[in-house]
């Protein structure tokens, strides 16, 4: 499975999700990432958010 496979895999993963798991996921992935990545996760997160259940 390639980097691409799993982008795809995440946002169909994400579309279905509730925005409080979500958010879950996002603190999740910026406490096991370095704090530089806290932006782009949090960006990933609205990105999520706003376009969720819209396929």
């Amino acid at each position: 499975m390639g980097i691409g496979d799993m982008v795809n895999k995440a946002k169909d993963k994400a579309m279905n999700m509730s925005d409080e798991d979500i958010d879950k996921a996002a603190d999740t992935a910026k406490d096991k990432s370095p704090d530089k990545f806290d932006d782009k996760i949090d960006s990933a997160a609205d990105w999520a958010k706003d376009n969720n259940n819209q396929q």
